[in-house]
């Protein structure tokens, strides 16, 4: 006699790491549509989704005098190498479950990623927000250049009564941040969507590590704080500042904040971060004008103030006091970084503000 041996459906439950696993490359084929459909995320998530994400991350972290990003980065970091040591005989063990769970993690990182901040990166650029172009003949540049001298001069005698004296800002950290928000406040009567309400401006815990990678501040995308590098020389950081609330307020290519910082702090009433806005703009223009005529550049240099050549080597001599031979490999990835997410010139992209400038000053003056 027979017996009918019945065998249960063996049913898998489906669980959060699985889910996780199957859904980064969904989210990769949803930021690469995206990416070609800029107006659908100029108007859905840069002025729509991301606004309501950025004001919550704002309200709720801005308040605490450090940076909670950088504490949960660190304690990130310390958690990743605890496990990797405690740990080390089972990954070996099982490579395949220790590769799922870092496809699960960075799966997560990704979403948390795009939805915080990251899909600004593919919405409609800054010269389409603005009405203006890029390219620009040597001929405009020498001419911005001539003006940004004639600025930067003026403002620097004007503070210091004596052309050969480097401007010295008498503000400390947190009064260049409360004057930064108060320049966005009169930038946004200009600008409405460039409103900068309960603000998160602060000076990074890991200024240091910042300055030997080469950086002068950073945006943290999973917190939306506004990062400085605190070690940098103060004449510097109302542009930075600056430059870093302009990817808080949702333009995270690397010209547009450029250019954001030079306009907010060019039109902020404090004479100082005037100086830092024309002497930070004509430095690109120089460096530019360096690259295209070499004897062009030597001229018009020589109508420097000398005041304003010190800031000039005061800021140089800072960051050869932390030159290292590891700050060419961060400067690797960032560039890397910045050209999968749609920045094609990569790290050069913070030196292509100067097409920005230039046509900016053709349609609008400064």
């Amino acid at each position: 006699m027979f017996h009918l041996l019945t065998i249960p459906a063996v049913k898998k439950k489906l669980t959060w790491k699985t889910i996780w696993i199957i859904a980064l490359p969904i989210q990769w084929l949803l930021v690469l549509w995206a990416s070609r459909n800029p107006d659908w995320v100029e108007r859905y998530y840069s002025n729509g989704l991301y606004q309501w994400v950025s004001k919550a991350l704002r309200i709720l972290l801005g308040w605490i005098p450090f940076s909670v990003g950088d504490v949960v980065y660190l304690t990130l970091i310390f958690l990743a190498l605890r496990y990797l040591v405690l740990r080390f005989k089972e990954i070996r063990k099982k490579p395949l479950n220790f590769l799922g769970n870092m496809v699960m993690i960075i799966s997560i990182v990704y979403f948390i990623f795009h939805i915080n901040w990251g899909l600004n990166y593919h919405r409609l650029s800054i010269d389409w927000r603005f009405g203006i172009g890029r390219e620009y003949t040597k001929e405009q540049l020498v001419q911005l250049t001539h003006h940004l001298i004639q600025q930067s001069n003026a403002y620097q005698f004007k503070i210091t009564q004596d052309t050969t004296k480097r401007v010295e800002i008498p503000y400390d950290k947190t009064e260049i941040y409360e004057k930064t928000i108060a320049g966005y406040e009169v930038f946004q009567k200009k600008y409405p969507d460039f409103a900068y309400p309960y603000p998160s401006l602060k000076t990074s815990l890991i200024s240091l590590p910042l300055t030997y990678m080469g950086y002068g501040g950073y945006l943290n995308p999973f917190s939306n704080e506004a990062q400085v590098n605190g070690k940098i020389p103060l004449f510097r950081l109302p542009t930075i500042s600056g430059h870093e609330v302009g990817h808080q307020v949702g333009y995270s290519a690397e010209d547009a904040t450029n250019l954001i910082g030079f306009l907010v702090s060019a039109e902020n009433p404090d004479p100082y971060f005037k100086y830092a806005a024309y002497n930070h703009a004509l430095a690109y223009c120089l460096s530019d004008l360096n690259r295209k005529d070499k004897a062009l550049f030597e001229t018009m240099f020589k109508k420097v103030n000398f005041g304003v050549r010190a800031n000039y080597q005061e800021l140089r001599d800072f960051w050869d006091g932390y030159e290292n031979p590891l700050e060419p490999v961060f400067k690797s990835i960032f560039n890397a970084f910045l050209k999968v997410n749609k920045q094609e010139e990569g790290i050069q992209s913070y030196n292509s503000v100067v097409g920005l400038l230039v046509n900016y000053h053709e349609r609008y003056d400064f």
